[in-house]
């Protein structure tokens, strides 16, 4: 990806002149991540400025916000414009009749795929659902599927082996697709 700031906690501070430098020195990766969403919701006529200025208006916002580094604010801006696509497509869709088709499967390599509204309003609930029991495999999902970062680049920002994101991957792959078939996530 582009040249990051590099991790401090101060840069990722509640502090607005460290959130706002935060946001500068991420803003080609935040429009990218925009991109990428935005490229999902098919026939949505947002514009990735529009999306990435939204979101910093609601990370802005936020009181008492603090990310510990990078990955959780990526991963919060992520989620942050994963809402509003769907919120846009919803309004949007309430304006047409039509409906859509079902996730069957969950893609590795392109996010891309799932574009209906319909569907990225489900998984972005079995995300949640995901974050409920498991913080860490939901961020993981915000970080690959919606953020598009590898595997490698994952390790790299958690501190860990490629390896060791790959298990977690299938293991929150394997819980979404649970959530999305609407039963429970945890096997009693």
């Amino acid at each position: 990806m582009s040249d990051s700031p590099p991790d401090s906690s101060a840069a990722y501070a509640a502090a607005p002149d460290a959130q706002s430098a935060l946001f500068a020195g991420l803003y080609e990766e935040l429009r990218q991540i925009a991109q990428r969403e935005l490229r999902r919701g098919a026939g949505l006529t947002l514009s990735a400025t529009t999306l990435l200025h939204e979101t910093w208006f609601r990370v802005q916002h936020r009181p008492g916000m603090h990310f510990p580094d990078r990955a959780h604010f990526l991963a919060y801006a992520s989620r942050a414009m994963r809402t509003l696509v769907i919120d846009y497509a919803r309004r949007r869709q309430a304006q047409k009749r039509g409906g859509g088709y079902e996730i069957t499967s969950i893609p590795t390599e392109l996010p891309e795929q799932v574009a209906d509204s319909a569907e990225l309003e489900r998984l972005g609930a079995a995300v949640d659902s995901l974050s409920e029991i498991d913080p860490a495999l939901a961020q993981l999902v915000d970080l690959k599927f919606f953020c598009g970062f590898s595997f490698v680049e994952i390790a790299s920002m958690r501190g860990v082996s490629e390896r060791t994101v790959q298990r977690d991957w299938e293991k929150a792959r394997i819980l979404l697709k649970r959530a999305l078939e609407g039963r429970d996530l945890l096997p009693q």
